[in-house]
């Protein structure tokens, strides 16, 4: 694998086959103090006005959720990525998704806002004309109207493309007649504006329209009684020869499977920060609660096995945002990228985060896992009270269950990440076959059992390179083997996907903390490189075990037994006391009685 001359314009997936070098990722440490400031209004009004009403919102008590929503928008809190000329700040992706971050905590009202500022505003922001721009951006910025996104049918979820909503021209040319049902609508009980999709006749691909709270048609079901998130509206829509004007088309006549998809990308990173965000805030209960709670004479957070929890808690956090805000200003650098060289604004905008879809999907997955093992901990830390409804631990558990279901399943964004991986190999955007060739070169090769002295980078280094090795060898194996039935074999699929998503996450968390110790030195950071360590050398475990899964499934004999080799060989990592790592991270979590990583 070469060494990347610039790294900086790094294509989605091409994180398995070129080394990035640490200095060229991004990483939180670096906010700047604007970032800082924007991060502090919108982490002080979640804490101020949201928290100490969360029962209340999840009662939908009337009005309560359009007001807070209204609030936020008066402090700009809505309008941070949303173009100047129509009344945003312009901000970059990565503040963006800090904002994400910081609403996390918010729990439903979390969901509302970025129902409304990501599926709800951006369709249009991206993909509407100047007049449908001018009309409606202005307004969902604010939070004057709030937005909806109607795509999801009951015989239509995962395969979207196969909803039964249609349109039809009226006979005087002037409004599109849309009949069909959208269920699981976010914000439908308050949304002044919808982005539904719908077959234009006997389309093939869906279309999109921007329809209106009045639109002649329009009619909504009484509020869905859920699991968790029980603060965010949540209803079926109905349309009945609903009328929408001709001007309402968003963007092109079948263009809406695109739009769909190119919305959920933004949405899955998005997802990510806010999970990164409620994680944060569990793991801070977590600690307050192991400091308070007393047992046999002293505070649970004296004892090993509660220790070995709240480290775990902050790794798993810890590499999730990593990942996360490396992927971001991937995006971000990409974006500006494609502008520099001529792409109109908003296009560069959604061609950047398509072409990181693959990191979008990855981190999907990777950080609603994160939050959901988090939160199951922080149960098990309040023990008994952690199973009252009057305890903080109820409503997160609850709540963080959406979060493998929301944009996309996490089963669908594993076989995703494969599939668009494989894509775009085959279709030349990503060589994977050189690197593949040389991996099944090495081995058949005699390892170099050569002692090198190594610092602590270049061996993590090694580590990773010989992950993504291993994904080479299983992933160019099942392609070999299953050929055009690799798509059917989703447990292969899926264990692939693990492998990635452990390979990008090991890679992400070992570039921040060298990034970090190069800043700050190695003893400053002392913390960071037991989580690094740790996450690692778990990583390594769990690749091996997908792979394991995989080979197992399509492969025999004396091949099998060649590929078990060189999957052992690449997934092998050097033993530390991982037991005493955790103890560390533990004890500065409890000294500070706060997520302070």
């Amino acid at each position: 694998m070469s060494t990347a001359t610039e790294n900086k314009h790094l294509k989605g997936g091409e994180f398995l086959v070129r080394e990035t070098n640490a200095e060229d990722v991004f990483i939180p440490e670096n906010w700047d103090e604007e970032q800082l400031m924007i991060a502090q209004t919108c982490q002080d009004f979640v804490e101020q006005k949201v928290v100490p009403v969360l029962d209340r919102i999840d009662l939908q008590e009337e009005g309560l959720m359009i007001r807070l929503v209204n609030e936020a928008g008066d402090l700009g809190i809505l309008g941070v990525s949303i173009p100047e000329e129509y009344g945003g700040f312009g901000k970059d992706f990565t503040t963006a998704m800090l904002i994400s971050e910081k609403t996390g905590p918010g729990a439903s009202f979390s969901v509302a806002v970025m129902a409304h500022t990501g599926i709800g505003t951006l369709p249009i922001l991206y993909y509407g004309n100047d007049e449908q721009k001018n009309k409606y951006i202005p307004k969902l910025a604010t939070g004057e109207w709030k937005g909806a996104y109607c795509l999801t049918e009951p015989g239509a979820g995962s395969d979207a493309n196969s909803g039964k909503t249609r349109a039809t021209l009226s006979a005087d040319g002037k409004h599109y007649l849309i009949n069909g049902q959208k269920m699981w609508i976010t914000n439908a009980g308050f949304a002044d504006v919808f982005t539904v999709f719908a077959k234009i006749d006997n389309d093939e691909n869906l279309s999109a329209f921007i329809v209106e709270k009045g639109f002649e048609g329009l009619s909504l079901n009484p509020e869905e009684h859920k699991m968790g998130i029980k603060g965010s509206s949540t209803r079926q829509v109905f349309f009945n020869d609903c009328k929408v004007p001709v001007e309402n088309l968003l963007s092109e006549r079948g263009n809406g499977f695109k739009i769909a998809v190119n919305i959920l990308n933004l949405g899955r990173i998005k997802l990510g920060g806010a999970a990164l965000g409620a994680s944060k805030s569990v793991i801070t209960s977590s600690v307050k609660y192991a400091n308070e709670r007393e047992q046999f004479g002293r505070p649970i957070a004296k004892y090993g096995a509660i220790r070995y929890k709240l480290g775990e808690q902050v790794i798993r956090a810890y590499a999730a945002e990593s990942a996360m805000y490396r992927a971001s200003q991937n995006i971000e650098d990409a974006t500006h990228n494609l502008i520099e060289h001529g792409m109109d604004a908003s296009q560069a905008k959604l061609k950047g985060t398509e072409l990181f879809a693959i990191e979008a999907a990855i981190i999907k997955v990777h950080a609603s896992e994160a939050l959901d093992y988090i939160v199951d901990e922080g149960v098990q830390i309040y023990g008994g009270m952690g199973y009252s409804a009057e305890a903080p631990m109820d409503r997160a558990y609850r709540d963080s269950r959406i979060n493998r279901i929301f944009e996309g399943t996490n089963e669908i964004n594993r076989i995703l990440t494969v599939d668009m991986i494989l894509k775009r190999a085959m279709k030349g955007e990503l060589d994977l076959m050189g690197p593949a060739q040389t991996v099944a070169t090495e081995l058949m090769s005699i390892p170099d059992f050569n002692i090198v002295e190594e610092d602590l980078f270049t061996k993590e280094k090694k580590y990773v390179s010989n992950f993504k090795k291993a994904i080479l060898l299983v992933a160019g194996a099942a392609v070999q083997k299953l050929m055009a039935n690799l798509a059917k074999e989703q447990e292969v699929l899926m264990n692939i996907a693990d492998m990635v998503i452990e390979t990008y996450a090991s890679e992400s968390i070992q570039l921040r903390v060298e990034k970090l110790a190069g800043q700050r030195g190695e003893d400053a950071v002392k913390d960071q490189i037991d989580m690094m360590q740790v996450y690692i050398r778990d990583a390594g475990d769990k690749i091996f075990k997908a792979g394991k899964e995989a080979l197992n499934a399509f492969a025999e004999g004396d091949e099998r037994r060649m590929m078990m080799t060189g999957l052992k060989r690449f997934t092998k990592t050097e033993d530390i006391n991982t037991t005493a790592a955790r103890r560390r991270i533990a004890a500065k979590l409890i000294e500070q009685n706060k997520y302070c990583f």
